[in-house]
């Protein structure tokens, strides 16, 4: 008697496992589904085309990015010294 209630359990174990399995997978799959990509003009190579910057925007972008070079290492000199006197 205990050995078919085992059985019967170890089947409908097996069966929710399973489906939980399969629903997992499911999920997964949708999540790949969400990302679109962006709907944009596509090159030859088949990545998105960027647009061509004018010369005023190459040269605000550069400044903006060495700007953003200097903050940082700033802030991080500064969190070094900050370390350094904590020690004490």
């Amino acid at each position: 008697m205990n050995q078919i209630i085992n059985m019967i359990i170890r089947q409908v174990m097996n069966q929710l496992v399973r489906r939980g399995v399969n629903a997992g997978f499911d999920q997964a799959g949708k999540i790949g589904k969400r990302r679109q990509q962006p709907q944009g003009e596509i090159d030859d190579y088949g990545n998105p085309a960027q647009p061509q910057l004018t010369r005023e925007e190459r040269q605000a972008r550069r400044q903006a990015r060495q700007q953003r070079h200097l903050n940082t290492g700033n802030a991080k000199q500064s969190m070094k010294a900050m370390r350094r006197i904590m020690k004490f």
